[in-house]
């Protein structure tokens, strides 16, 4: 379908999704802690593994303070390591520092592949809200501001859309919903499997290694079935969703 005149043609913005899930750094500095318990629990015992993957999360949020850059994801990451270190402590099992993760990873494979069958693909909803296509471009937006800096300006646009909604022609075409879009279901399906697929191989991996008590193969697992695997589903799912943006454009 062809744009209306005058509409601003919508434009993604792969620095400013990256932005959003904490960069590539960030996700770096969500396995430090990991690290740092596999490596002090070999040499020094599990309280050694404790207190060293806690040493590593203050680590990564002092720092992130001094520089004054975003505390989110930093913050969550520490609530999440004093967690899974409070049930280690609890049982006395090293094998248990991994048992939030697992159960994320299986909770989050669950619920992408229900978000397909509803025919709802989070995906496609995460990216639609991050940089909407039947909205307009995000990419104008401060990379440095707020989450809620941006949500306030998204809420604007989007009444700025309905104003113009209301003065357009009669006889113009209304935009479509990305979900009534063919070719962006089928894409943001194959995109959510993808991503489905990646926690669901993490959490039967790891769920036969911690039924096996092989702690040192848990971590290793953990790093190898994360950061490099997810950067890969991240590189591929910014590409298809530019190409469906650029696609939305011309449509």
């Amino acid at each position: 379908m062809s744009r209306p005149a005058g509409r601003k043609a919508p434009a993604f913005d792969r620095d400013l999704v990256l932005d959003s899930l904490g960069g590539w750094r960030g996700m770096v500095d969500v396995s430090l802690p990991t690290v740092a318990f596999v490596v002090a629990n070999g040499f020094g015992g599990l309280t050694v593994g404790i207190w060293a993957a806690l040493g590593a999360a203050l680590l990564v949020f002092g720092l992130r303070l001094l520089r004054k850059e975003s505390l989110q994801q930093a913050f969550s990451g520490l609530i999440g390591v004093a967690i899974a270190v409070a049930i280690a402590r609890a049982s006395g099992e090293a094998r248990d520092f991994f048992v939030v993760g697992l159960i994320r990873n299986a909770g989050l494979g669950v619920l992408l592949l229900g978000s397909v069958l509803v025919r709802w693909p989070l995906v496609g909803v995460a990216a639609e809200f991050l940089a909407p296509s039947h909205l307009g471009s995000m990419a104008d937006h401060s990379l440095k501001g707020s989450l809620r800096g941006r949500a306030k300006a998204r809420v604007a646009e989007v009444r700025a859309q309905d104003d113009e909604a209301t003065l357009r022609e009669p006889d113009a075409a209304p935009e479509r919903h990305w979900r009534t879009d063919r070719r962006m279901m089928r894409v943001y399906t194959w995109l959510t499997l993808l991503w489905a697929a990646t926690f669901v191989v993490r959490a039967a991996v790891q769920g036969f290694l911690y039924w096996r008590d092989e702690v040192a193969l848990l971590g290793t697992s953990s790093l190898v079935l994360g950061l490099p695997v997810t950067g890969v589903a991240l590189v591929v799912t910014l590409w298809a969703v530019a190409r469906l943006h650029r696609h939305r454009t011309t449509a």
